[in-house]
């Protein structure tokens, strides 16, 4: 099994935990919370990832650190857990799969988009309510801007792309009269 999929049922049972103890939010920022104390601290997240440091020395660093955060018992529980299986490496994609099914229960969606020029704050807002009414759900919005798109508007919302780019509209204008020739 691979620990994306490993990582998403230890995220599922999490939420459902948290769920059950209306505590969704503080979850995640206790998740998150321990997920920097990793980044931070390269030689914590050596000594929780290597294969060589036994289990219950692990488990043991662990109870003394979600004891010291004061971390959210689901939360400890969940990594005393991952301790005591050695799989620490499914941390950062844990939190990640968390916020997935924290946004998702919130009815949030985020949305990325692309535009040549920058936008202003209120074609931004416009943007937002378009795509909240499309998909229903609230929205996130993350802007960028690349040239090279020309004009227009690339939206991706999860793994779906609305490309309404200029440079996509030539692109299939190219392909219909190459193909009519």
């Amino acid at each position: 099994m691979s620990t994306r999929s490993s990582a998403a049922r230890y995220a599922r049972a999490l939420f459902d935990v948290a769920l059950q103890e209306s505590m969704v939010e503080r979850v995640e920022q206790d998740l998150a919370a321990f997920a920097a104390q990793l980044d931070t601290h390269p030689s914590l997240r050596d000594v929780l990832t290597h294969p060589a440091i036994p289990a219950a020395r692990k488990r043991a660093l662990t109870q003394e650190l979600t004891s010291r955060m004061q971390l959210a018992i689901p939360v400890a529980k969940t990594l005393l857990l991952l301790a005591e299986r050695d799989r620490f490496v499914l941390v950062p994609d844990l939190l990640e799969l968390y916020r997935e099914r924290l946004l998702d229960h919130q009815q949030v969606v985020r949305a990325e988009v692309t535009t040549a020029e920058a936008i202003s704050s209120e074609q931004e807002a416009q943007l937002r309510e378009r795509l909240a009414r499309a998909t229903g759900r609230h929205v996130t919005l993350t802007t960028r801007v690349d040239p090279d798109i020309l004009g227009g508007v690339v939206t991706r919302i999860g793994s779906t792309v609305y490309d309404g780019s200029l440079a996509a509209q030539l692109t299939r204008l190219r392909a219909r009269l190459s193909s009519t020739q």
